[in-house]
């Protein structure tokens, strides 16, 4: 039996005084891809930044818990250390620093060791190139300049590079035509391992006709409502979320 390898138990989240999430409870197995799905204004959003640890979400009660290590006082460097990945749904411009030298200094602190430099240029150029990023883009500062869908390759080919125990992606999709779509889907899939779990939320089942998901589950107001296999984000597609406005999980 497959190990639980990233555990939340009855977190609640405040911004700014106003309590976003609550009493929220999910355990994700190695191996396993699981889905949260809620409108807009739900809370998902600010579940994804408390969890890698922004320091702008104060968690009030509950417990973030990897690999079986109590990650809930963790910085965001030391979550990332420990190999917690965080894709943003609106990646963040970094002008004057380099895609190249931001890729090969994360992919430096999270390893704990230097990477010889020719050995790191081969890994980051084949990975590159698998995403369609080109060699140009690693020489232009973080996400300046660049589309929605480059941004979201760009962040994809982060995930690829350092190889999280768990990956939490924030509306992936978001920003992505269909041939982008198809491309990180793809990469995404390609991170589907025994020794890992992914976490992805979104508000559309779109993204979920190219990664099929264990268990999909429904946020409304901050809080899981009803969970389910992946049929049930194609019952949300055709029900809606009032429809579960007042479910009970289960």
């Amino acid at each position: 039996m497959s190990k639980t390898i990233f555990e939340v138990k009855n977190l609640e989240v405040s911004v700014e005084d106003k309590k976003i999430v609550n009493d929220l409870s999910l355990s994700i197995k190695a191996g396993e891809v699981h889905a949260i799905m809620g409108r807009n204004g739900s809370g998902k959003t600010t579940l994804a930044n408390s969890l890698m640890g922004h320091p702008a979400y104060t968690v009030l009660a509950g417990k973030v818990i990897l690999d079986g290590e109590d990650i809930t006082e963790c910085s965001p460097d030391e979550r990332a250390k420990k190999r917690l990945f965080l894709g943003f749904q609106y990646p963040v411009a970094v002008p004057g620093v380099s895609l190249g030298n931001f890729l090969r200094t994360s992919l430096g602190f999270v390893r704990g060791e230097e990477i010889p430099k020719k050995e790191l240029r081969k890994l980051i150029k084949s990975e590159a190139t698998a995403l369609n990023v080109p060699d140009d883009f690693l020489s232009r500062s973080l996400n300046e300049g660049f589309s929605g869908g480059e941004k979201k390759r760009i962040e994809t080919l982060q995930m690829q590079l350092l190889q999280p125990k768990v990956a939490i992606m924030d509306e992936t999709d978001s920003g992505l035509d269909i041939d982008a779509l198809k491309l990180v889907a793809e990469k995404i899939n390609s991170l589907r391992s025994p020794d890992r779990g992914i976490l992805l939320i979104t508000h559309y089942q779109r993204l979920l006709e190219y990664i099929k998901p264990d268990q999909v589950h429904v946020m409304i107001k901050g809080k899981i409502v009803k969970s389910g296999g992946a049929s049930l984000a194609l019952d949300l597609e055709s029900r809606g979320y009032d429809e579960f406005a007042g479910a009970s999980n289960g």
